[in-house]
C-alpha cells in the first residue's frame, strides 16, 4: 500500500505584494519570490544577500576568539622551524579541514605533518597516545587541532603539560569544561560572540587559514565547500558564500586528486552540484575512514602526483562499493534478528563493522519507525550507534544510565556508545521503559513542509531555472517540495537495478511529466492503481539523447480514502506481508493490520462483508480467487433444464457416482452446474436418489424451478461472484460496505 513516510504540512498562503515587486525586480517568478518571504527573507537588503552572496559578506576571521593568538603562535613556530602536527577526523569534514591548514602553512614554509585518527584504533578526537608519539617521537612542538578538539581535556592537558601548545579549531557542541589549549578557536565559543555560529570545521579552518594568509584564498574553497556540505550545516549566511563560490572553483578545480575521484565517480566537473557533492564525493571520502586509514584521503586532496592520485582514488572508489556491500548485508542480518513486539531494537551481533552502524541504524529507523540501537561485538564489550524518531530523545532516554556505559555520547536523534555485551539486555529494557513511562507516540511522523501547490500547466524549466537561483540547497536552505493532487498517472514501470526504483507518468489538466521515485519499484503496481494520489515532490532536470526536459522526484506520496488494488489477474503478485483472507481455509484472522487481500471469495458475501466494515483497512487488495466458479457457468436456463430433465427421463434408473461426467459431456452442461441442477430437481421431488441412484419421479407435482430455496442460492451466489469476478474494485468495495437494506 501506499503510506506517506511523513506529516506534511502545506505553507500558507503568501501575500505580501510590496515583496513580489521587489522579488520581480530581481528576476524572480513570484513563487519563488514567494517561497523566499516564507523562509524569512522578507527585506530588499536580505534578499540581496541571498541572492547575490559575495565574499565581502565573510566576517572578520579575528572575530573568533583567541585568533590572534593562535596566528602569532603558529608564525612563531614557522620562523623558529617548529615542527607542527595538523590533528584532523576521519570523515570528510576533517579531511577537507586538515588539507587546508596542511595547504596554508606549506604556503608560508612551515614545517607540518598531517595526522587523520583511525575510527578502530585511535577512536574520535584528540588522544593521548598519539599525542605523546608525536611529541615524543616527532619532536613535534605544536599542535593544531581541526573539527575536533573542545572536548579532549586529558590528552590537550598531557601536551600542555609536556610543553606542546595546542591550538584547538572546532565546531562541535561546547562541553561545559574546555580544554586547557593555549588557543580556542570555535564559532560559538562564549567569549566572542562570533556572528555566524554554523561554520563546519573545515569553516573554521578557512578562518585561520584566512588570517594566516592575511586574504581569502579562493583556491581552497573548493575543499570548504565539500566539508561544509558533508557535515550537514546550516547553508545560510557565511557557508551560503563559502559554499556558493566553492562550488564554482570545484568546477573548474586544479586538484589532481579530486579530477581523478570525480573522474571514478562517474562526474563532470562542469556537472558539480551540492547534490554531487553530498551524495556521490563525501560518501566516498566518508567510506575510507569508516573502513580503514583515512590519511590517505589528505595526500589525495593535496598531492601533485597524477600516478599516485589516480591509485587513491580508485581505492577510495573501491571502499564506498565495499561500504555499500557491507552496508546491505549487515542491514539483512539485523533485519532478520529485529523483535517485532519491542518498541525499540537493539540488535547487535559480532563481526559487523563499527563505521557503518550508523547508516544501518538509519535504514532500519526509516523502514520500523522506532528507536534502533545496532552494535558490534568484541569480545565482552559491544560498541555502535543508535538513531531514532522524533518523538523519543534517545540522549534523554539513556543519559541517566550511564552505569550501563563504558562510552557514551550523543544528541536527540543519535548516539554513540560503548557498554559490556552483559549490559545489552538493560540497555533494552531501559529504552522500553523510557517510551512506556513517557507514553510516547511511536507511530507520529516527522513533518515535511511544502513550499507550495505545484499546477503542471504551468510548470517550465524556466521555472526550475528560476528556482535553482535559491540554490546551494542543504539544511535551512532546502530544495523547494512542491504539493500536487487531482492528477491520473498514466502510467507505471519499474526502473534501475533490480527494478528497485519506478517511474510515472502522471497528468494534470492535459500536461504530463515524468515522476521518477527511487526505491519504489515493489510499489508499480499500486502507484498504476491509485485513486486520489498526491504527492510531495522536487523539481530535476533530465538529460537524455541531446535533450533537455524537466522531471519531478518523489519525496513522499499518500492516498485520500481507502486504496482499492486489482489483483485479479494471472500475473498479478500477491503483496508481502499483507495479511489474507482465505475463506476456503477458514484463515480470517487479521489482527490490527491497515491492509488486507481478500484472496478468495466466501459462498455468502456476508461474512466478507461483516470483516471489512467492522475493521478500518486502509487498503484492500482484491485477488477474489473464486473455486468453484458458478459465475462461468451460471445458474441454469430453461433449456438446459428441460434438456437434463428429457435425458433423465429415459433411464429407469441413473447412477450419478459414476455416470455423471458422462451425462455431463452429452448435455454440453459444465459438472459443478449439473450437480446443482440435479439438487434442485431433488428439492422439488422431481428426482430421488438413494445411495448415489438416481430415479426419476414420473408423477411428481409439475413445479416451477424458481420455486427452489438452492435455486435460488445458486442465483444469488452467481450475482455475487459476477461482481467480485468481473466489476471493478470501486463498486465492488461500493457494495460491500453498503449497509443491510433489512
Amino acid at each position: 500500500m501506499i503510506t506517506s513516510k511523513y506529516d506534511w504540512q502545506l505553507a500558507t498562503t503568501f501575500s505580501d505584494e510590496a515583496f513580489l515587486k521587489m522579488g520581480k525586480k530581481a528576476g524572480l517568478e513570484p513563487a519563488v519570490a514567494a517561497l523566499l518571504y516564507q523562509r524569512g527573507i522578507q527585506t530588499e537588503e536580505a534578499l540581496k544577500a541571498f541572492l547575490e552572496p559575495d565574499l565581502n559578506q565573510l566576517h572578520d576571521p579575528y572575530l573568533l576568539n583567541d585568533m590572534e593568538k593562535a596566528v602569532e603562535r603558529i608564525r612563531q613556530a614557522i620562523s623558529e622551524g617548529e615542527q607542527i602536527l595538523v590533528y584532523g577526523d576521519y570523515d570528510a569534514d576533517g579531511m577537507t579541514s586538515a588539507s587546508i591548514i596542511k595547504e596554508t602553512l606549506d604556503e608560508l614554509g612551515a614545517e607540518c605533518q598531517v595526522y587523520l585518527p583511525n575510527r578502530f584504533t585511535d577512536g574520535y578526537g584528540p588522544n593521548k597516545s598519539v599525542y605523546k608519539y608525536f611529541i615524543e617521537q616527532e619532536g613535534i612542538s605544536l599542535i593544531i587541532t581541526v573539527d575536533n578538539g573542545v572536548a579532549g581535556l586529558e590528552p590537550i592537558a598531557f601536551a600542555q603539560e609536556a610543553g606542546v601548545d595546542v591550538i584547538v579549531t572546532d565546531h562541535h557542541a561546547m562541553p561545559e569544561i574546555l580544554p586547557q589549549a593555549y588557543a580556542i578557536l570555535h564559532p560559538e565559543h562564549p567569549a566572542a560572540h562570533y556572528p555566524f555560529q554554523h561554520l563546519a570545521g573545515c569553516g573554521v579552518a578557512f578562518k585561520l587559514a584566512c588570517a594566516l594568509l592575511e586574504d581569502i584564498p579562493l583556491e581552497l574553497l573548493d575543499l570548504v565547500a565539500i566539508g561544509t556540505i558533508a557535515d550537514m550545516v546550516s547553508l545560510t549566511g557565511e557557508n551560503r558564500v563559502l559554499v556558493k563560490y566553492g562550488l564554482s572553483v570545484l568546477q573548474q578545480t586544479q586538484r589532481i586528486g579530486l579530477q581523478e575521484l570525480l573522474h571514478v565517480s562517474g562526474i563532470a566537473s562542469s556537472d558539480v552540484t551540492e547534490e554531487t557533492v553530498g551524495f556521490q564525493l563525501a560518501p566516498r571520502l566518508n567510506a575510507l575512514g569508516r573502513l580503514d586509514d583515512p590519511n590517505p584521503a589528505v595526500d589525495l586532496l593535496t598531492g601533485f602526483d597524477e600516478e599516485e592520485a589516480h591509485a587513491i582514488a580508485l581505492m577510495i572508489n573501491e571502499k564506498n562499493d565495499e561500504r555499500k556491500a557491507l552496508v546491505e548485508a549487515i542491514y539483512e542480518e539485523a533485519k532478520a534478528m529485529v523483535k517485532s513486539e519491542k518498541s525499540a531494537q537493539v540488535l547487535a551481533k559480532a563481526g559487523w563493522n563499527p563505521g557503518v552502524l550508523g547508516i544501518v541504524a538509519g535504514r532500519l529507523l526509516e523502514e520500523l519507525h522506532q528507536p534502533v540501537v545496532v552494535l558490534s561485538i568484541d569480545g565482552d564489550f559491544a560498541k555502535g550507534s543508535a538513531r531514532s524518531v522524533e518523538a523519543v530523545n534517545i540522549f534523554d532516554a539513556l543519559d541517566p544510565h550511564r552505569d550501563l556505559f563504558e562510552a557514551f555520547g550523543g544528541h536527540a536523534g543519535a548516539a554513540g556508545m560503548t557498554l559490556k555485551v552483559e549490559n545489552l539486555t538493560s540497555l533494552s529494557d531501559v529504552l522500553e521503559a523510557y517510551i512506556q513511562t513517557e507514553n510516547l507516540d511511536l507511530s507520529r511522523k516527522s513533518p515535511l513542509y511544502l513550499d507550495e501547490e505545484l499546477q503542471l500547466a504551468e510548470l517550465t524549466l524556466d521555472t526550475l531555472k528560476s528556482f535553482d537561483k535559491l540554490a546551494p540547497f542543504g539544511m535551512d536552505n532546502k530544495r523547494p517540495i512542491f504539493y500536487i493532487k487531482d492528477l491520473v498517472v498514466e502510467q507505471a514501470r519499474t526502473m534501475g537495478q533490480g527494478n528497485n526504483h519506478l517511474k510515472l507518468k502522471i497528468f494534470q489538466d492535459g500536461a504530463a511529466f515524468d515522476v521518477v521515485a527511487f526505491g519504489k519499484g515493489s510499489l508499480a503496481m499500486e502507484f498504476a492503481q491509485a485513486k486520489q494520489l498526491e504527492l510531495a515532490v522536487t523539481l530535476s532536470v533530465n538529460q537524455w539523447n541531446g535533450q533537455t526536459t524537466l522531471q519531478l522526484m518523489m519525496t513522499d506520496a499518500r492516498v485520500n480514502g481507502v486504496q482499492l488494488y486489482n489483483i485479479r489477474g494471472r500475473k498479478a503478485t500477491v503483496p508481502e506481508g499483507v495479511p489474507q483472507l482465505r475463506f476456503k481455509d477458514d484463515q480470517v484472522e487479521v489482527g490490527d493490520s491497515p491492509a488486507i487481500v481478500v484472496y478468495d471469495v466466501p459462498e455468502n458475501l456476508d461474512r466478507l462483508k461483516s470483516i471489512l466494515q467492522t475493521q478500518n483497512f486502509s487498503a484492500i487488495y482484491f485477488k477474489n480467487e473464486i473455486n468453484p466458479a458458478y459465475y462461468l457457468t451460471g445458474y441454469g436456463t430453461r433449456e438446459q433444464f428441460a434438456k437434463l430433465y428429457k435425458t433423465i427421463y429415459q433411464f429407469p434408473e441413473f447412477d450419478v457416482r459414476y455416470k455423471l461426467a458422462d451425462l455431463a459431456a452429452f448435455l454440453k452442461i459444465e459438472k459443478i452446474l449439473l450437480i446443482k441442477m440435479i439438487q434442485i430437481f431433488e428439492e422439488l421431488g422431481f428426482v430421488t436418489i438413494t445411495d448415489g441412484v438416481m430415479k426419476v419421479e414420473k408423477e411428481a407435482e409439475k413445479r416451477e424451478i424458481a420455486s427452489s430455496q438452492i435455486y435460488q442460492e445458486l442465483k444469488k451466489i452467481v450475482k455475487e461472484q459476477e461482481l467480485m469476478a468481473l466489476a471493478p474494485v470501486q463498486e465492488i468495495y461500493d457494495v460491500l460496505m453498503a449497509p443491510d437494506k433489512s
